[in-house]
C-alpha cells in the first residue's frame, strides 16, 4: 500500500530534498510551504500522515495542528530546527504524534513514519504482540518471550498506554492522566518510579532498555522493532 503524505516546510531547498527522499522510499508527497496552504490541502485531500515543521511565514506548525485535530487523526510528525524542550511539550499538546529535530537522517524521519502509521490502525485484537512481550488486555496480563511477567495494575496500565501508542512518544502529562487520573499529570518523578520498575520486568538489561525508551524532559516510547 503506497501512503500519502503533506510535507509543510518554506525553505525550498529542503522541502525539494525530503520530498525527493520521501518519493523514493515510496511516499507520494503533496507539498505546502504556509500555515493557510496546509489546513486547505488538509481539508481538501485525504492524507495518511503530515510531516510539518513548525516555523512558517504565515504563523506556526502548531496552528497546523490545532487546526487539523478539531476533524482529524491524522499522523502528525513535526521537523523542526527548534529543539528546545518547551517547544516539542507545546507541539505534542497541539495534537502532534512525533517530533524530530533537524537535522536528521531521512532513515529516523522514515522509521518514525512507519510507527505512526502502524498506530493510525491500531489492532483491534484483545492481544497486543510487541516484539517480545504480548500484552493481553482483556485478561490484563503480560508474556515476555512466552512467559508471564507478574506486574501490578498501574505497571499494566502504564505498559498497555505505551504499547497502544506503539513507537509514538508518549508525553508524561498524558501517560499520568490515563494510569493515575488528572490530578497526577505534573508527577513525572512518580512516573519515573515506575517506568524503572517496569524495565525491570520486561527488558533484558534495565541499564540499557531497547524496548522502552526515554525521551528525556518528555516522555516515554515503547518500541518494539529492537
Amino acid at each position: 500500500m503506497t501512503h500519502t503524505l503533506l510535507l509543510v516546510d518554506d525553505e525550498p531547498e529542503f522541502l525539494r530534498t525530503l520530498a525527493t527522499g520521501l518519493r523514493g522510499a515510496g511516499y507520494e508527497v503533496e507539498t505546502a510551504a504556509t500555515v493557510e496552504a496546509a489546513l486547505t490541502s488538509a481539508t481538501d485531500h485525504r492524507f495518511d500522515a503530515l510531516v510539518l515543521d513548525l516555523v512558517l511565514p504565515d504563523g506556526s506548525g502548531k496552528d497546523v495542528c490545532i487546526g487539523v485535530r478539531k476533524s482529524s487523526d491524522v499522523p502528525i510528525v513535526v521537523v523542526s530546527a527548534v529543539g528546545e524542550e518547551r517547544e516539542k511539550v507545546e507541539a505534542l499538546d497541539a495534537g502532534a504524534d512525533d517530533y524530530v529535530v533537524k537535522p536528521f537522517p531521512l532513515g529516523e524521519l522514515l522509521a518514525r513514519l512507519r510507527a505512526v502509521l502502524r498506530r493510525a490502525t491500531p489492532s483491534t485484537e484483545p492481544v497486543l504482540r510487541l516484539g517480545p512481550l504480548e500484552i493481553d488486555r482483556e485478561g490484563r496480563a503480560v508474556r515476555r518471550n512466552g512467559e508471564l511477567v507478574h506486574l501490578t495494575p498501574h505497571e499494566f496500565d502504564l505498559l498497555r498506554v505505551l504499547g497502544e501508542n506503539e513507537g509514538k512518544l508518549v508525553t508524561h502529562a498524558r501517560i499520568l492522566r490515563e494510569v493515575w487520573g488528572p490530578a497526577y499529570q505534573r508527577e513525572a518523578n512518580y512516573l519515573h518510579v515506575y517506568v524503572s520498575q517496569l524495565r525491570r520486568k520486561i527488558e533484558d538489561d534495565p541499564a540499557r532498555p531497547k524496548l522502552l525508551l526515554t525521551a528525556p524532559g518528555l516522555g516515554y516510547r515503547l518500541i518494539a522493532e529492537s
